[in-house]
C-alpha cells in the first residue's frame, strides 16, 4: 500500500491536504486488541480441543475424552466444547469451568457409561444436571427416589391452598417472638384439619357427612376461624393429617430450622346448636440455636 505524504499538487486547499502524520495514523497497524475485543473476536475463531480434555471445575481436575463432553447435543458441556465458544484455560493448560466440582465425577459417570450417584447424593446432582441442561440424566434421576416420591408429595401439597405462604407465616412468627421475647425458641399455635366441617354423631341426623352434599347455607353455619397462628387445609386426598404434618416439618428442616411439634388439645369455639368445631390444634416449637 502506498502512502502519499505532504500536499497533493492537484489541490489548493489546504484543508484537502493529508500530513504525514494524519497518514500514518489512518494506515498504522492495529494495536493489540483488548480483553473485551478478545472476547467478541474469539467465537471467529474455532477453539480446537485435544482428544482427551483436562478440566478443573471450581479447582477439582478431572479428565476426561472430548467425545464424553459432546454425547448429547443439547448440553451446555457439548455447547461448551464444541468449539464455538472460548473456554479459558489454568496455568496447567486445564479447561476452567468455575462452577463447584463436588458432584462433577457424577455428571461425568453418567455422560461415560449412564452411572447414576447414589441415593444420598441424586439432589445435589439433580441441581448439577439442571445446570449443565443435561435432560437424559434429569429425567432418569426424576424416576429415583427420593425425587420420585418427591413428586408424589408435590401432587398431594399441590391440593393445599397457600402451603408456602403458610410455611413463611410460621417463620416469620417464631423468628418475631423469639426476637422479642430475646429467647432461644418460639412457640405458636397450628391448625390442621381435613375437614372443612365436623363430623361428629350428632352430625349426621341434622346434615349429610359428605361435605361436598351439604347446601352452601348448611355450610356457611360452620364457617370461622380457629384462634391459631397458622391453619392448613381443607382437601380432599387419602393422605391424612399427619401426612401433612410430615410435609410441614420436612420443609421447615429442610431450610435448617429445628422444629417439634405436639397436639394440644382441638378447638372447642361453638358452631351452633350442639356443634362445636373439634379441629386438632398443634403447637410448635421452633428452636433457633
Amino acid at each position: 500500500m502506498v502512502v502519499v505524504t505532504g500536499q497533493s499538487k492537484g489541490s489548493g486547499d489546504p484543508d484537502e491536504a493529508m500530513s504525514s502524520s494524519d497518514a500514518e495514523d489512518d494506515f498504522q497497524e492495529p494495536a493489540t486488541p483488548t480483553a473485551t475485543q478478545a472476547g467478541q473476536a474469539l467465537p471467529l475463531l474455532p477453539q480446537q480441543f485435544p482428544e482427551v480434555v483436562p478440566l478443573n471445575v471450581g479447582g477439582t481436575y478431572f479428565t476426561t475424552r472430548l467425545s464424553t463432553l459432546r454425547r448429547y447435543e443439547d448440553t451446555m458441556l457439548a455447547a461448551m466444547f464444541s468449539g464455538r465458544h472460548y473456554i479459558p484455560t489454568d496455568a496447567e493448560g486445564r479447561f476452567f469451568i468455575d462452577r463447584d466440582g463436588t458432584y462433577f465425577g457424577d455428571i461425568l459417570n453418567f455422560l461415560r457409561s449412564g452411572d447414576l450417584p447414589p441415593r444420598e447424593r441424586v439432589r445435589p446432582v439433580y441441581k448439577e444436571a439442571q445446570y449443565y441442561s443435561i435432560g437424559p440424566l434429569l429425567d432418569h434421576l426424576e424416576d429415583v427416589q427420593p425425587l420420585k416420591g418427591e413428586k408424589v408429595r408435590q401432587a398431594f401439597l399441590g391440593l393445599m391452598p397457600y402451603y408456602k405462604d403458610h410455611l413463611e407465616r410460621i417463620i416469620e412468627i417464631a423468628k418475631l417472638r423469639a426476637v422479642q421475647r430475646k429467647a432461644r425458641f418460639a412457640k405458636l399455635k397450628v391448625c390442621v384439619f381435613k375437614e372443612e366441617m365436623p363430623i361428629t354423631p350428632y352430625e349426621c341426623p341434622h346434615f349429610n357427612s359428605l361435605r361436598f352434599e351439604r347446601s352452601e347455607s348448611e355450610a356457611k353455619l360452620f364457617e370461622h376461624h380457629c384462634e391459631v397462628d397458622v391453619s392448613f387445609g381443607p382437601w380432599e386426598a387419602v393422605a391424612d393429617v399427619y401426612d401433612l404434618l410430615h410435609c410441614i416439618v420436612t420443609d421447615l428442616s429442610d431450610r435448617g430450622i429445628t422444629v417439634d411439634h405436639q397436639c394440644i388439645g382441638v378447638c372447642d369455639k361453638h358452631l351452633i346448636n350442639h356443634y362445636y368445631c373439634k379441629r386438632p390444634i398443634y403447637e410448635f416449637k421452633i428452636t433457633w440455636w
